[in-house]
């Protein structure tokens, strides 16, 4: 695959956007597995942490994007993306993931590398849709983007709660994998081929409805509160 051509430079950063959105409770999962630790070991755990939740999150999506070429997968796997997307701008904010920090080493490195997994699923299945099915796209993903996420983790917190359409570009990326899933899945493909401009009505849809919808559920929340004061 060309590395130059438009699609791959696209997927590219539609992964990395992904990933930049999607990981930064993975972030503050590692640095609260690792809290106990003496500061000397911290780093340690940290860095092999990463290395094996990439690992792990690799073998994941690897498997993802082998599952999603039998038919019908890539729709049901669209259609789990939707309430991922919805969540994303909806997260509650005083709601910490429950992960007990761990006091010798492999302790904090099996929470890290677990946590990371489980918390992680999201991630695998968005950018797994994302990739269009080539691994190298994962591949150069995932080495752009999780360096981005631990060693950047508070500035892209502190960018998303000054500029909160960071978290609506994300939640639209996503939804837009979602339509692209729905629509390209064998089941479904050829009468989106059959009626055009339908496969565009679709993401045109689904990123209104998601981005949309919650942007209007919450100015409702917002005036509700208001006028209770």
């Amino acid at each position: 695959m060309d590395i130059f051509a438009p699609d791959f430079l696209s997927g590219l950063l539609a992964i990395i956007l992904l990933d930049l959105v999607l990981a930064g409770d993975n972030a503050i999962v590692i640095a609260m597995a690792a809290s106990r630790l003496p500061p000397a070991l911290q780093k340690k755990a940290v860095f092999w942490g990463i290395f094996g939740a990439v690992a792990v999150r690799f073998v994941l999506t690897a498997v993802v994007v082998h599952l999603l070429k039998l038919p019908g997968l890539m729709l049901i796997g669209g259609l789990l993306l939707l309430p991922i997307a919805w969540k994303l701008l909806h997260q509650e904010s005083d709601k910490d993931p429950d992960v007990s920090a761990g006091k010798t080493f492999w302790s904090a490195l099996r929470t890290i590398i677990i946590a990371d997994a489980l918390m992680g699923m999201d991630n695998v299945l968005a950018i797994a849709g994302a990739s269009k099915g080539h691994l190298s796209l994962v591949v150069i993903g995932l080495l752009i983007s999780v360096p981005l996420v631990v060693w950047g983790s508070t500035l892209i917190l502190r960018l998303i709660e000054r500029f909160p359409i960071i978290m609506y570009i994300g939640a639209g990326a996503i939804a837009f994998t979602a339509g692209r899933m729905v629509s390209g899945d064998r089941w479904v493909s050829d009468w989106f081929a059959l009626h055009s401009g339908t496969q565009y009505a679709l993401d045109v849809l689904l990123v209104a409805g998601i981005c949309g919808g919650s942007w209007w559920q919450s100015r409702r929340r917002n005036k509700a509160r208001n006028e209770t004061r």
